[in-house]
């Protein structure tokens, strides 16, 4: 039988991912063997699918993609749908008008991508933009297949715009030394240059901390 805090320990990881987690990543992170988490996972998706004493749950434990994802139960659907899509001229969440601003400006965009700009998960809110019509899928990125992401018509006709291009410039509100163009494509590439620039300034600070010491003296 497994442990509760096995049992735990994987519900949370899984509650947690935007992307399928292998059997092998679950087992490495938890320091146990891949055969106990297989037969964890098998109890948790008897657990949520319950029996003739337990209730079924409104999510589930799938394989996908080589791996595991706990999703909204398929039979819960239309609910989950009508939800999603209820009442569409509610305002977005700051949540949601984050990741479309991302997608106007970088589009087309993978998830993954947007994720690592926004520094959070964006599952959840890619599907209430595709259900509510402002963004679709358009196409898949060459590299790693991953499916990528632009605005829609309704997006321009919701902003009051023509085209993509009537998007305001956001330079201004940037800093100096910040290259738009760069966010997510190269970001490693910025992040060793802005790491390099703050070497250089400690450096600078100590030399001229050396300086006044020897002025001093």
């Amino acid at each position: 039988m497994i442990d509760d805090e096995i049992l735990a320990g994987i519900e949370a990881v899984l509650m947690i991912t935007d992307s399928a987690v292998t059997a092998e990543d679950l087992a490495g992170s938890l320091g146990l063997d891949e055969e106990t988490v297989l037969e964890a996972i098998q109890t948790l998706k008897a657990d949520y699918d319950g029996d003739e004493h337990h209730r079924q749950r409104g999510f589930e434990i799938r394989h996908v993609a080589g791996g595991f994802r706990i999703f909204s139960r398929g039979d819960y659907h239309e609910v989950v749908k009508d939800f999603l899509t209820a009442g569409q001229s509610a305002k977005l969440s700051q949540a949601a008008l984050e990741t479309l601003a991302v997608i106007a400006y970088r589009q087309p965009i993978s998830r993954p991508r947007i994720a690592a700009i926004r520094g959070v998960s964006v599952d959840g809110v890619i599907r209430t933009l595709l259900l509510r019509g402002l963004i679709v899928e358009a196409g898949k990125e060459a590299s790693t297949s991953a499916l990528l992401y632009a605005t829609t018509p309704q997006f321009l006709d919701t902003m009051g715009m023509n085209a993509i291009d009537d998007l305001p410039d956001i330079a201004p509100y940037l800093p100096e030394d910040a290259d738009v163009a760069e966010l997510g494509a190269q970001d490693t590439e910025v992040l060793a240059e802005i790491d390099g620039a703050l070497d250089d300034d400690l450096d600078d600070d100590s030399d001229s901390a050396a300086e006044m010491s020897r002025v001093a003296d």
